[in-house]
């Protein structure tokens, strides 16, 4: 029986600052929600944005205490991704571990599947 793979984890540093972020401004809502956008030099981008609740079509993720709706029209592009958070010296954000990617433009800021 072939298993499902998961659409999209979240490690413990991307929980732990969704969390934060959460709590840090009540106004922000309660949850992620997690699409792409068409733009840059390789057509898509990452959008994380602050919600209170899902569109009706949303697919709903559970990690652990945080809930991240995923735009459906993203779920193809997102199976089997994790989202981790960094800090770096110069800059931090969350970034996409993501087995679809196939490119990645220079400046990082958009990807193909």
């Amino acid at each position: 029986m072939n298993q499902k793979p998961q659409l999209l984890s979240l490690t413990d540093a991307a929980k732990e600052r969704v969390r934060h972020l959460l709590n840090k401004d009540s106004d922000a809502g309660r949850a992620i929600r997690v699409g792409v956008k068409t733009v840059g030099c390789s057509g898509l981008s990452y959008q994380v944005e602050f919600t209170s609740e899902p569109d009706p079509s949303d697919e709903v993720v559970e990690a652990g205490d945080i809930r991240v709706y995923v735009d459906r029209k993203a779920t193809l592009f997102l199976i089997g991704s994790e989202m981790d958070y960094v800090e770096e010296k110069l800059r931090s954000g969350f970034v996409f571990n993501n087995p679809n990617e196939i490119a990645r433009c220079g400046c990082g800021e958009s990807f193909q599947v």
